[in-house]
């Protein structure tokens, strides 16, 4: 072999090798943007199938009460003079069943306690509103036979609150309403005021509901 061919040897051989890394990185780019358009998919369909679960939700606020429909031992605890400073509370024993209204898109519950200070006996209208997802409470008593203003909110994380503005001995309160601690067997209600806009609120009315498994319970 002569210095001619010899050089061309070098330079053929040079070209190979630099068309061989040229080959591997052209394969190791199309490896590289499979991975990212593999992982892009991924998140693009777990984003789809989050905002659908947010939307199945939003749809499904119409059945938030849905946990609560049958009948209830409940215990109740009265604040006699919401604030007045007074911290005397009464004792009621008694039961609440709820039921379905328009298939669930409102329900009616009656509860009926026993005390030392008689006995109470009120009714519970829940009204869904589909536009604002959110609900009405309207709650009347026997003694008074009217609606009351309704508290008005919605449910979060598990949690509802429910709001309004009343009149108490003549003066402008704020309501709220809390639903909590829901368990397929038992559930909380509160409700308190507040006399200064919402900065501080003095609980009032707290009832622990326990669920009783009568037939219209397992049929639910």
């Amino acid at each position: 072999m002569n210095r001619t061919e010899h050089t061309e040897l070098q330079r053929t051989s040079g070209r190979g090798w630099r068309v061989y890394l040229r080959r591997c990185f052209l394969l190791c780019s199309i490896a590289v943007l499979l991975h990212t358009l593999e992982a892009l998919a991924q998140q693009s369909s777990e984003t789809a199938k989050a905002s659908l679960q947010r939307v199945a939700s939003e749809r499904d606020r119409q059945h938030d009460f849905d946990f609560e429909i049958g009948t209830w031992k409940t215990h109740l605890s009265r604040l006699l003079h919401p604030l007045t400073g007074s911290s005397t509370w009464v004792e009621y024993e008694g039961t609440t069943v709820v039921r379905k209204v328009w298939n669930g898109r409102a329900n009616l519950v009656e509860l009926k306690v026993d005390g030392p200070k008689g006995q109470i006996e009120a009714l519970s209208l829940r009204l869904y509103n589909p536009q604002s997802r959110q609900w009405s409470l309207n709650f009347a008593n026997s003694k008074g036979g009217g609606l009351s203003q309704p508290t008005i909110g919605e449910f979060r994380n598990g949690r509802g609150e429910f709001f309004d503005q009343e009149t108490l001995n003549d003066r402008a309160i704020l309501v709220r309403f809390v639903i909590s601690d829901i368990t397929p067997k038992s559930c909380r209600f509160e409700q308190a005021f507040s006399k200064d806009g919402g900065k501080t609120w003095e609980v009032n009315w707290i009832a622990t509901d326990t669920r009783v498994n009568d037939e219209s319970d397992q049929a639910h």
